[in-house]
Protein backbone atom coordinates (compact mmCIF):
# COMPACT_ATOMS: atom_id res chain seq x y z
CA UNK A 1 0.00 0.00 0.00
CA UNK A 2 1.10 3.54 -0.48
CA UNK A 3 2.20 5.93 2.24
CA UNK A 4 -1.19 7.61 1.89
CA UNK A 5 -2.87 4.33 2.76
CA UNK A 6 -0.72 3.96 5.86
CA UNK A 7 -1.38 7.39 7.31
CA UNK A 8 -4.93 8.18 6.27
CA UNK A 9 -7.58 5.78 7.55
CA UNK A 10 -11.36 6.07 7.52
CA UNK A 11 -12.35 8.08 10.57
CA UNK A 12 -15.14 5.67 11.52
CA UNK A 13 -12.92 2.57 11.49
CA UNK A 14 -10.50 2.61 14.40
CA UNK A 15 -7.54 0.24 14.60
CA UNK A 16 -8.65 -3.04 16.19
CA UNK A 17 -5.36 -4.88 15.78
CA UNK A 18 -2.54 -5.32 18.26
CA UNK A 19 1.19 -5.05 17.75
CA UNK A 20 3.33 -8.19 17.51
CA UNK A 21 6.98 -8.48 18.50
CA UNK A 22 9.24 -11.47 17.99
CA UNK A 23 12.31 -11.22 20.23
CA UNK A 24 15.33 -13.37 19.24
CA UNK A 25 13.01 -16.17 18.12
CA UNK A 26 14.69 -19.37 16.96
CA UNK A 27 13.31 -22.71 15.77
CA UNK A 28 15.55 -25.77 15.66
CA UNK A 29 14.51 -29.20 14.41
CA UNK A 30 16.33 -32.37 15.51
CA UNK A 31 18.83 -33.63 12.96
CA UNK A 32 19.13 -30.32 11.09
CA UNK A 33 22.47 -28.54 11.11
CA UNK A 34 20.97 -25.06 10.78
CA UNK A 35 17.95 -23.58 12.54
CA UNK A 36 14.81 -23.20 10.41
CA UNK A 37 14.53 -19.72 11.96
CA UNK A 38 17.61 -18.16 13.48
CA UNK A 39 17.29 -15.40 16.08
CA UNK A 40 14.61 -13.22 14.46
CA UNK A 41 13.53 -9.97 16.07
CA UNK A 42 10.58 -8.45 14.25
CA UNK A 43 8.20 -5.63 15.13
CA UNK A 44 4.79 -5.71 13.43
CA UNK A 45 2.80 -2.49 13.97
CA UNK A 46 -0.81 -2.69 15.09
CA UNK A 47 -3.43 -2.38 12.38
CA UNK A 48 -0.89 -2.88 9.58
CA UNK A 49 -0.45 -5.56 6.90
CA UNK A 50 3.02 -7.13 6.90
CA UNK A 51 3.97 -9.51 4.09
CA UNK A 52 6.59 -12.24 4.58
CA UNK A 53 8.39 -13.16 1.35
CA UNK A 54 11.46 -15.13 0.37
CA UNK A 55 12.58 -18.27 -1.45
CA UNK A 56 11.01 -21.67 -0.72
CA UNK A 57 12.25 -23.15 2.55
CA UNK A 58 13.55 -19.86 3.94
CA UNK A 59 11.48 -20.07 7.14
CA UNK A 60 8.68 -17.60 6.42
CA UNK A 61 5.85 -20.08 7.11
CA UNK A 62 7.64 -21.34 10.23
CA UNK A 63 7.91 -17.75 11.45
CA UNK A 64 4.21 -17.19 10.81
CA UNK A 65 3.14 -20.38 12.62
CA UNK A 66 5.25 -19.53 15.67
CA UNK A 67 3.15 -16.40 16.20
CA UNK A 68 0.08 -18.54 17.05
CA UNK A 69 2.29 -21.40 18.24
CA UNK A 70 1.16 -23.97 15.75
CA UNK A 71 4.93 -24.40 15.80
CA UNK A 72 6.58 -23.91 19.19
CA UNK A 73 9.70 -21.72 19.19
CA UNK A 74 12.90 -23.27 20.54
CA UNK A 75 14.06 -19.94 21.96
CA UNK A 76 12.90 -16.36 22.29
CA UNK A 77 9.73 -14.49 23.17
CA UNK A 78 6.66 -13.54 21.17
CA UNK A 79 4.68 -10.54 22.39
CA UNK A 80 1.08 -9.78 21.45
CA UNK A 81 0.70 -6.22 22.62
CA UNK A 82 2.17 -6.31 26.13
CA UNK A 83 1.50 -10.02 26.65
CA UNK A 84 4.08 -12.78 26.28
CA UNK A 85 2.15 -15.46 24.40
CA UNK A 86 4.88 -18.08 24.83
CA UNK A 87 3.77 -18.47 28.44
CA UNK A 88 0.04 -19.11 27.91
CA UNK A 89 -2.00 -22.10 26.73
CA UNK A 90 -1.60 -22.60 22.95
CA UNK A 91 -5.25 -23.54 22.33
CA UNK A 92 -6.46 -20.44 24.14
CA UNK A 93 -4.04 -18.32 22.12
CA UNK A 94 -5.24 -19.72 18.78
CA UNK A 95 -8.83 -18.81 19.61
CA UNK A 96 -7.67 -15.19 19.81
CA UNK A 97 -5.78 -15.19 16.51
CA UNK A 98 -7.45 -15.67 13.13
CA UNK A 99 -5.75 -18.12 10.77
CA UNK A 100 -6.34 -18.59 7.03
CA UNK A 101 -4.71 -21.14 4.74
CA UNK A 102 -5.08 -22.08 1.07
CA UNK A 103 -8.64 -22.99 -0.02
CA UNK A 104 -9.96 -21.67 3.28
CA UNK A 105 -9.30 -24.89 5.21
CA UNK A 106 -13.04 -25.43 5.70
CA UNK A 107 -14.48 -28.55 7.30
CA UNK A 108 -16.32 -30.31 4.44
CA UNK A 109 -19.01 -31.87 6.66
CA UNK A 110 -20.01 -28.49 8.11
CA UNK A 111 -22.13 -25.81 6.47
CA UNK A 112 -20.85 -22.29 5.92
CA UNK A 113 -22.62 -21.16 9.10
CA UNK A 114 -21.19 -24.02 11.14
CA UNK A 115 -17.66 -23.33 9.89
CA UNK A 116 -17.86 -19.64 10.79
CA UNK A 117 -19.43 -20.38 14.19
CA UNK A 118 -16.65 -22.71 15.39
CA UNK A 119 -14.61 -20.32 17.54
CA UNK A 120 -17.56 -18.24 18.84
CA UNK A 121 -19.15 -21.48 20.09
CA UNK A 122 -15.90 -22.44 21.82
CA UNK A 123 -15.91 -19.02 23.49
CA UNK A 124 -19.46 -19.53 24.77
CA UNK A 125 -21.31 -17.00 22.64
CA UNK A 126 -25.11 -17.36 22.66
CA UNK A 127 -27.02 -18.50 19.57
CA UNK A 128 -28.46 -15.08 18.69
CA UNK A 129 -25.05 -13.41 18.84
CA UNK A 130 -23.48 -16.12 16.71
CA UNK A 131 -26.24 -15.93 14.08
CA UNK A 132 -25.92 -12.15 13.84
CA UNK A 133 -22.13 -12.44 13.55
CA UNK A 134 -22.37 -15.03 10.76
CA UNK A 135 -24.62 -12.79 8.67
CA UNK A 136 -22.47 -9.73 9.38
CA UNK A 137 -19.31 -11.51 8.24
CA UNK A 138 -20.85 -13.02 5.11
CA UNK A 139 -21.91 -9.51 4.10
CA UNK A 140 -18.41 -8.26 4.90
CA UNK A 141 -16.74 -10.79 2.57
CA UNK A 142 -19.27 -10.16 -0.21
CA UNK A 143 -21.50 -13.25 0.13
CA UNK A 144 -25.28 -12.98 0.49
CA UNK A 145 -26.19 -14.69 3.81
CA UNK A 146 -29.56 -15.88 2.50
CA UNK A 147 -27.82 -17.62 -0.40
CA UNK A 148 -24.70 -19.04 1.24
CA UNK A 149 -25.52 -19.53 4.93
CA UNK A 150 -26.57 -23.18 4.62
CA UNK A 151 -24.33 -24.29 1.76
CA UNK A 152 -21.48 -26.75 2.18
CA UNK A 153 -17.89 -26.24 0.97
CA UNK A 154 -18.35 -28.62 -1.98
CA UNK A 155 -21.12 -26.31 -3.25
CA UNK A 156 -18.78 -23.30 -3.32
CA UNK A 157 -16.19 -22.16 -5.85
CA UNK A 158 -12.56 -21.84 -4.75
CA UNK A 159 -12.93 -18.10 -4.35
CA UNK A 160 -16.10 -18.48 -2.29
CA UNK A 161 -14.41 -21.02 -0.03
CA UNK A 162 -11.57 -18.59 0.55
CA UNK A 163 -14.01 -15.82 1.45
CA UNK A 164 -15.68 -18.10 3.99
CA UNK A 165 -12.23 -18.95 5.36
CA UNK A 166 -11.57 -15.25 5.95
CA UNK A 167 -15.00 -14.86 7.57
CA UNK A 168 -14.28 -17.78 9.90
CA UNK A 169 -10.91 -16.30 10.87
CA UNK A 170 -12.63 -13.01 11.76
CA UNK A 171 -15.56 -14.63 13.59
CA UNK A 172 -14.48 -13.88 17.16
CA UNK A 173 -13.12 -10.44 16.20
CA UNK A 174 -9.45 -11.33 16.83
CA UNK A 175 -6.89 -8.52 16.86
CA UNK A 176 -4.49 -10.50 14.66
CA UNK A 177 -5.05 -12.36 11.38
CA UNK A 178 -2.39 -14.75 10.05
CA UNK A 179 -2.60 -15.92 6.44
CA UNK A 180 -0.44 -18.59 4.80
CA UNK A 181 -0.48 -18.35 0.98
CA UNK A 182 -4.22 -17.57 1.21
CA UNK A 183 -4.83 -17.05 -2.52
CA UNK A 184 -2.33 -19.52 -3.94
CA UNK A 185 -4.91 -22.13 -4.96
CA UNK A 186 -7.22 -20.00 -7.12
CA UNK A 187 -7.07 -18.78 -10.72
CA UNK A 188 -5.49 -15.37 -11.49
CA UNK A 189 -8.79 -13.50 -11.98
CA UNK A 190 -10.27 -14.84 -8.73
CA UNK A 191 -6.95 -14.12 -7.01
CA UNK A 192 -7.12 -10.46 -8.03
CA UNK A 193 -10.71 -10.15 -6.81
CA UNK A 194 -9.89 -11.78 -3.47
CA UNK A 195 -6.93 -9.46 -3.01
CA UNK A 196 -9.18 -6.48 -3.70
CA UNK A 197 -11.73 -7.83 -1.22
CA UNK A 198 -9.08 -8.25 1.48
CA UNK A 199 -7.93 -4.65 0.96
CA UNK A 200 -11.52 -3.46 1.34
CA UNK A 201 -12.10 -5.60 4.44
CA UNK A 202 -8.92 -4.29 6.06
CA UNK A 203 -10.12 -0.72 5.54
CA UNK A 204 -13.09 -1.59 7.73
CA UNK A 205 -11.69 -3.94 10.38
CA UNK A 206 -8.14 -2.50 10.74
CA UNK A 207 -6.63 -5.76 12.03
CA UNK A 208 -2.96 -6.60 12.32
CA UNK A 209 -2.34 -8.98 9.41
CA UNK A 210 0.73 -11.10 8.73
CA UNK A 211 0.65 -12.81 5.34
CA UNK A 212 3.05 -15.32 3.79
CA UNK A 213 3.28 -15.25 0.00
CA UNK A 214 5.67 -16.46 -2.69
CA UNK A 215 4.37 -13.77 -5.04
CA UNK A 216 6.25 -10.48 -4.75
CA UNK A 217 3.60 -8.65 -6.80
CA UNK A 218 1.00 -9.76 -4.25
CA UNK A 219 3.24 -8.51 -1.44
CA UNK A 220 3.50 -5.10 -3.08
CA UNK A 221 -0.24 -4.93 -3.61
CA UNK A 222 -1.37 -6.01 -0.15
CA UNK A 223 1.40 -4.94 2.19
CA UNK A 224 1.96 -1.84 4.23
CA UNK A 225 5.36 -3.41 4.93
CA UNK A 226 7.34 -6.27 3.37
CA UNK A 227 9.88 -8.52 5.08
CA UNK A 228 12.33 -10.16 2.65
CA UNK A 229 13.88 -13.32 4.12
CA UNK A 230 16.79 -15.45 3.01
CA UNK A 231 17.69 -18.89 4.49
CA UNK A 232 16.89 -19.48 8.19
CA UNK A 233 14.59 -16.44 8.09
CA UNK A 234 17.51 -14.03 7.95
CA UNK A 235 15.97 -10.61 7.33
CA UNK A 236 17.53 -8.92 4.32
CA UNK A 237 15.15 -5.95 4.13
CA UNK A 238 12.09 -4.78 6.05
CA UNK A 239 10.51 -1.72 4.50
CA UNK A 240 7.56 -0.31 2.59
CA UNK A 241 6.84 -1.73 -0.87
CA UNK A 242 7.76 1.62 -2.35
CA UNK A 243 11.17 1.75 -0.70
CA UNK A 244 12.00 -1.87 -1.53
CA UNK A 245 11.22 -1.28 -5.20
CA UNK A 246 13.13 1.99 -5.30
CA UNK A 247 16.02 1.05 -2.99
CA UNK A 248 16.56 -2.74 -2.76
CA UNK A 249 19.01 -3.51 0.03
CA UNK A 250 21.30 -5.73 -2.05
CA UNK A 251 21.53 -8.01 -5.07
CA UNK A 252 19.54 -10.71 -3.29
CA UNK A 253 16.53 -8.38 -3.00
CA UNK A 254 17.01 -7.16 -6.57
CA UNK A 255 16.97 -10.75 -7.83
CA UNK A 256 13.92 -11.57 -5.74
CA UNK A 257 12.02 -8.55 -7.05
CA UNK A 258 12.86 -9.72 -10.55
CA UNK A 259 12.60 -7.84 -13.81
CA UNK A 260 10.12 -5.07 -14.44
CA UNK A 261 10.59 -3.22 -11.15
CA UNK A 262 9.47 -0.02 -12.86
CA UNK A 263 6.21 -1.67 -13.91
CA UNK A 264 5.66 -2.90 -10.36
CA UNK A 265 5.46 0.77 -9.31
CA UNK A 266 1.93 0.66 -10.70
CA UNK A 267 0.98 -1.50 -7.73
CA UNK A 268 1.76 1.37 -5.37
CA UNK A 269 -1.28 3.40 -6.38
CA UNK A 270 -4.93 2.49 -5.83
CA UNK A 271 -7.88 3.03 -8.08
CA UNK A 272 -9.62 4.89 -5.25
CA UNK A 273 -6.87 7.53 -5.40
CA UNK A 274 -7.76 8.63 -8.92
CA UNK A 275 -10.78 10.51 -10.15
CA UNK A 276 -13.47 8.38 -11.76
CA UNK A 277 -15.59 9.33 -14.76
CA UNK A 278 -19.38 9.37 -14.53
CA UNK A 279 -21.33 6.95 -16.70
CA UNK A 280 -24.82 6.44 -18.06
CA UNK A 281 -26.48 3.92 -15.72
CA UNK A 282 -29.62 1.92 -16.47
CA UNK A 283 -31.47 -0.78 -14.47
CA UNK A 284 -31.26 -4.46 -15.42
CA UNK A 285 -34.19 -5.57 -17.59
CA UNK A 286 -35.00 -1.98 -18.56
CA UNK A 287 -35.68 -0.34 -21.90
CA UNK A 288 -32.56 -0.34 -24.13
CA UNK A 289 -34.00 2.38 -26.39
CA UNK A 290 -34.25 4.82 -23.52
CA UNK A 291 -30.72 3.96 -22.34
CA UNK A 292 -29.40 4.41 -25.88
CA UNK A 293 -30.96 7.86 -26.20
CA UNK A 294 -29.45 8.99 -22.90
CA UNK A 295 -26.02 7.77 -23.99
CA UNK A 296 -26.29 9.66 -27.28
CA UNK A 297 -27.35 12.88 -25.54
CA UNK A 298 -24.38 12.79 -23.18
CA UNK A 299 -21.95 11.53 -25.80
CA UNK A 300 -21.09 8.25 -24.11
CA UNK A 301 -20.46 5.09 -26.11
CA UNK A 302 -21.49 2.61 -23.41
CA UNK A 303 -24.17 2.17 -20.75
CA UNK A 304 -23.61 0.53 -17.36
CA UNK A 305 -26.40 -1.88 -16.47
CA UNK A 306 -26.85 -2.41 -12.72
CA UNK A 307 -28.91 -4.83 -10.63
CA UNK A 308 -31.24 -4.01 -7.73
CA UNK A 309 -28.24 -3.63 -5.40
CA UNK A 310 -26.56 -1.12 -7.75
CA UNK A 311 -23.90 -3.62 -8.81
CA UNK A 312 -22.79 -3.52 -12.46
CA UNK A 313 -23.70 -6.63 -14.44
CA UNK A 314 -23.13 -5.50 -18.05
CA UNK A 315 -21.58 -2.67 -20.05
CA UNK A 316 -23.08 -2.79 -23.56
CA UNK A 317 -22.01 -0.43 -26.33
CA UNK A 318 -24.44 1.79 -28.20
CA UNK A 319 -24.27 -0.61 -31.14
CA UNK A 320 -25.17 -3.54 -28.89
CA UNK A 321 -28.00 -1.55 -27.32
CA UNK A 322 -29.53 -0.88 -30.74
CA UNK A 323 -29.96 -4.65 -31.22
CA UNK A 324 -31.46 -5.39 -27.80
CA UNK A 325 -35.09 -5.90 -26.89
CA UNK A 326 -34.34 -5.71 -23.17
CA UNK A 327 -31.35 -4.71 -21.06
CA UNK A 328 -29.38 -7.68 -19.62
CA UNK A 329 -30.46 -9.27 -16.34
CA UNK A 330 -27.53 -11.67 -15.86
CA UNK A 331 -23.93 -10.88 -14.96
CA UNK A 332 -21.54 -10.74 -17.89
CA UNK A 333 -18.63 -13.00 -16.81
CA UNK A 334 -16.23 -10.91 -18.91
CA UNK A 335 -17.31 -7.60 -17.35
CA UNK A 336 -14.19 -5.38 -17.05
CA UNK A 337 -14.55 -4.28 -13.43
CA UNK A 338 -12.14 -3.70 -10.53
CA UNK A 339 -12.66 -2.78 -6.90
CA UNK A 340 -11.73 0.66 -5.65
CA UNK A 341 -8.93 -0.98 -3.65
CA UNK A 342 -7.39 -2.51 -6.76
CA UNK A 343 -4.05 -1.24 -7.99
CA UNK A 344 -3.52 0.76 -11.15
CA UNK A 345 -1.67 -2.28 -12.44
CA UNK A 346 -4.85 -4.34 -11.97
CA UNK A 347 -6.86 -1.61 -13.70
CA UNK A 348 -4.54 -1.56 -16.71
CA UNK A 349 -4.67 -5.36 -16.97
CA UNK A 350 -8.46 -5.19 -16.95
CA UNK A 351 -8.51 -2.44 -19.57
CA UNK A 352 -6.49 -4.61 -21.95
CA UNK A 353 -9.46 -6.96 -22.31
CA UNK A 354 -12.04 -4.16 -22.46
CA UNK A 355 -13.31 -2.93 -25.83
CA UNK A 356 -13.99 0.42 -24.17
CA UNK A 357 -10.34 1.03 -23.25
CA UNK A 358 -11.51 1.59 -19.69
CA UNK A 359 -12.90 -0.35 -16.72
CA UNK A 360 -15.71 -0.08 -14.20
CA UNK A 361 -14.95 0.67 -10.54
CA UNK A 362 -16.91 -0.88 -7.69
CA UNK A 363 -16.93 -0.12 -3.98
CA UNK A 364 -18.30 -1.91 -0.95
CA UNK A 365 -20.66 -4.78 -1.74
CA UNK A 366 -19.81 -4.35 -5.41
CA UNK A 367 -21.73 -1.07 -5.79
CA UNK A 368 -20.86 0.82 -8.98
CA UNK A 369 -18.79 3.97 -8.39
CA UNK A 370 -17.63 5.13 -11.82
CA UNK A 371 -15.28 4.50 -14.74
CA UNK A 372 -11.49 4.77 -15.00
CA UNK A 373 -9.79 5.12 -18.40
CA UNK A 374 -6.22 4.75 -19.62
CA UNK A 375 -5.56 8.49 -19.66
CA UNK A 376 -6.51 8.84 -15.99
CA UNK A 377 -4.23 5.97 -15.01
CA UNK A 378 -1.27 7.33 -16.96
CA UNK A 379 -1.68 10.76 -15.35
CA UNK A 380 -1.73 9.11 -11.91
CA UNK A 381 1.44 7.16 -12.70
CA UNK A 382 3.27 10.36 -13.62
CA UNK A 383 2.13 12.03 -10.40
CA UNK A 384 3.17 8.99 -8.34
CA UNK A 385 6.68 9.01 -9.75
CA UNK A 386 7.08 12.70 -8.94
CA UNK A 387 5.80 12.15 -5.40
CA UNK A 388 8.04 9.11 -4.86
CA UNK A 389 11.12 11.21 -5.52
CA UNK A 390 10.28 13.42 -2.53
CA UNK A 391 8.69 10.97 -0.10
CA UNK A 392 10.49 9.34 2.85
CA UNK A 393 9.28 7.00 5.59
CA UNK A 394 10.43 5.35 8.83
CA UNK A 395 10.38 1.57 8.94
CA UNK A 396 9.69 -0.65 11.95
CA UNK A 397 12.51 -2.80 13.27
CA UNK A 398 13.43 -6.15 11.78
CA UNK A 399 16.66 -7.88 12.81
CA UNK A 400 18.34 -11.19 13.36
CA UNK A 401 20.51 -11.81 16.42
CA UNK A 402 23.67 -9.74 16.18
CA UNK A 403 22.70 -8.14 12.87
CA UNK A 404 20.60 -5.14 12.08
CA UNK A 405 18.77 -5.59 8.79
CA UNK A 406 16.22 -3.82 6.71
CA UNK A 407 15.97 -0.48 8.48
CA UNK A 408 16.61 2.90 6.91
CA UNK A 409 20.18 4.11 7.30
CA UNK A 410 19.16 6.92 9.64
CA UNK A 411 17.58 4.37 12.04
CA UNK A 412 20.27 1.68 11.89
CA UNK A 413 22.31 2.94 14.85
CA UNK A 414 19.26 3.18 17.10
CA UNK A 415 18.03 -0.26 16.06
CA UNK A 416 21.38 -1.86 16.80
CA UNK A 417 20.82 -1.04 20.48
CA UNK A 418 17.56 -3.04 20.61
Amino acid sequence: MTDTDQTIAPADHEISGRSIRLEDVTKRYPGQARPAVDGVTLEIPEGQVVMLVGPSGCGKTTTLKMINRLIEPSEGRIMLGDEDVTSIDGDQLRRRIGYVIQAGGLFPHMSVSQNIALVPKMLGWNKARITARIDELLELVGLDPDVYRHRYPKELSGGQQQRVGVARALAADPPVLLMDEPFGAVDPITRQRLQDELIRIQQEVRKTMVIVTHDFDEAVKLGDWIVVFRDSAQIVQYDTPERILAEPADEFVEDFIGSGAALKQLALRRVREVETIEAVVAPAGGDPTEALERAKQIGHNHVVVTDKRDRPIAWPSRRALSRMQQLPTELDPALPAVGSGATLNDALDTMLVSSAGACLVTGRNGVFEGVVDVETVMDAITAAREAAAERSTDAPVGTNTGTVAAVPAEDAEASADD
